[in-house]
């Protein structure tokens, strides 16, 4: 979300979230900041307050009480003085910075994954290090608040509007914390930044900065540089004025004062790499299904295209298996659920791993190894290739089957005629669930792919359907028979492959294959990384920019 905001014409930046509510002297205060001769982030932690008994009226200008009378702002700043409550270590923190041309930070990310709840810090943290910008928290500045329990609050917090239509809106978020392995450079740089911080206050009408640990003040016309914090000062004892101002800075630190040494664990940090146990319990939904990608360096790009379609989808239990140490590399600074396979192949060719080559087949026998390790932990996979683009997310439609049928994409070209021909199973899209008939075939396919010179593919069907398809059901099952597994083939009209009805040739693929309903559409039958990397790219369906490394698209929800 901040690196969105540099694509953007706005002369300042907010990242607030969307509890928080600010008064009008949160403007006054940007305008302030925005005076400055130098680059800022502005930070702010709001206050919260249990019940706050006062309205915006229907015209959204006006704050007004239970009997509908207004209420002037200096009433309700008093209000807030009176009834707010600090938190330390709060999360909820408001940042502003202007565009400038200055970086906020010389920081690079870390994998920001697991929900450890400092992000905000971390920021903060790095731009103090930095020091590109002035930092300076202006909470003792600003009316700001969140409310400590939503069940407090009125139920129609804007007359005429439904509170709880905004407190249901699924939010866009990024992953908000990193592995411990990076949390020393937090802790010896000093967590606890609130004792480092400058701050603004507005005392008599006019704003100051003012060093708590220092106990030294600064007013705006003495601070058109940054050297002139180091030089011009007034001494807040000598000035009167400023007596209750400070006390009240000082009384606010106290209440904030945050060491997040303490709020972890840190006897058990977590390391890298994560056991693939560690990362399967952290993302695993509620139905212990994952979603699963195999990937090597070579398809850097579609894996990124494949995550950033999965996030428009609001899909989250995926985990991806790197095949060589660059991905793997490039997975955990894209804060991805990555592990890495320690007996992929280690000669994998960048551009000469497709369909049919030797390293492809060495490649492909890496997935049902994993599959098979997954499936005796206990979770049901979803496997999907990186070329495989989701319109919909498939999940609902192939785990409805049930136990002890596995769930393939057909790779039957011709439109008329049974799906299940021989060799016609695609291993690149398959659901598995975690049952002993399974898993018992899985191990067949696996064991058979491992004395073949051919790719994994053909053990799929030859295994499960038979040679020759001698175990088929009608025209779109198999039947294995030592272990009872029924094999079902999809619609191809909602699970498409690469050559089913020239819908990759369409001039409009995705207006194609939205006319057809079709959920997944397979990036196969064609040769070579580039020639499918350019037809993706042409046909509008790749959702990263490799330039900015970022999502090209808001996420959305699922149909």
């Amino acid at each position: 979300m901040v690196k969105r905001s540099h694509a953007s014409n706005s002369d300042i930046s907010v990242l607030i979230d969307p509890e928080t509510v600010l008064l009008p002297d949160f403007m006054s205060a940007l305008n302030f900041a925005n005076k400055l001769k130098h680059d800022w982030l502005l930070i702010a932690t709001p206050p919260n307050v249990s019940r706050f008994p006062f309205y915006l009226d229907e015209a959204t200008q006006h704050w007004v009480q239970e009997d509908g009378k207004r209420i002037k702002l200096k009433k309700l700043q008093e209000f807030l003085a009176e009834k707010r409550r600090w938190h330390p270590c709060e999360e909820r923190m408001l940042m502003a910075w202007n565009t400038g041309e200055l970086p906020l930070h010389a920081g690079v990310l870390p994998p920001f994954l697991y929900a450890k709840g400092i992000h905000n810090q971390w920021i903060i943290n790095e731009a103090l290090s930095s020091d590109f910008r002035f930092v300076f928290d202006v909470s003792g500045a600003i009316s700001s608040f969140y409310a400590n329990e939503l069940g407090h609050w009125p139920n129609q917090f804007v007359k005429g509007s439904d509170f709880e239509d905004a407190k249901n809106k699924s939010w866009e978020y990024m992953a908000n914390s990193h592995l411990g392995s990076l949390y020393g450079s937090l802790y010896f740089r000093g967590a606890n930044f609130s004792s480092k911080l400058v701050k603004l206050v507005k005392c008599d009408g006019h704003y100051h900065f003012f060093d708590t640990a220092e106990n030294v003040a600064s007013p705006y016309r003495d601070y058109g540089s940054l050297s002139l914090w180091k030089g011009r000062i007034l001494r807040s004892r000598r000035e009167k004025k400023w007596k209750k101002c400070v006390e009240g800075i000082k009384s606010m630190d106290k209440n904030m004062d945050c060491s997040f040494k303490e709020s972890f664990d840190i006897s058990t940090p977590v390391v890298l790499p994560l056991s693939l146990e560690a990362l399967l319990s952290t993302v695993v939904g509620k139905d212990r299904t994952i979603m699963l990608a195999i990937a090597g360096n070579s398809y850097r790009d579609m894996l990124l295209s494949w995550v950033c379609r999965l996030r428009q989808l609001q899909i989250s239990n995926f985990v991806i298996c790197a095949l060589d140490d660059e991905v793997y590399q490039f997975s955990v600074l894209q804060g991805l659920p990555v592990f890495k396979d320690a007996f992929a192949p280690s000669d994998i060719s960048f551009n000469d791993c497709h369909f049919g080559t030797k390293c492809f087949q060495r490649v492909t026998k890496v997935k049902s190894r994993i599959v098979l390790q997954i499936l005796k932990m206990g979770y049901n996979i979803l496997l999907s290739d990186v070329d495989v683009y989701w319109f919909y997310n498939p999940l609902p439609l192939v785990g409805s089957f049930g136990p002890g049928v596995f769930v393939a994409q057909s790779d039957e070209y011709n439109e008329t005629g049974p799906i299940n021909m021989p060799r016609r199973l695609n291993s690149g899209f398959y659901f598995a669930h975690s049952d002993k008939i399974t898993i018992a075939a899985m191990e067949k396919v696996v064991l058979h792919a491992s004395v073949s010179d051919l790719s994994e593919q053909p053990s799929f069907y030859d295994v499960m359907c038979g040679e020759g398809g001698a175990n088929r059901l009608g025209d779109d099952k198999c039947l294995e028979p030592e272990t009872n597994l029924t094999v079902h083939f999809l619609d191809r009209n909602l699970f498409p492959n690469g050559a089913y009805q020239g819908l990759w040739e369409k001039e409009n693929v995705k207006e194609a294959c939205n006319m057809k309903g079709c959920i997944i559409l397979h990036n196969n039958w064609i040769s070579g990384r580039k020639k499918k990397l350019e037809r993706q790219l042409s046909s509008g369906l790749f959702e990263y920019d490799v330039s900015t490394r970022m999502c090209l698209h808001r996420w959305h929800k699922t149909k």
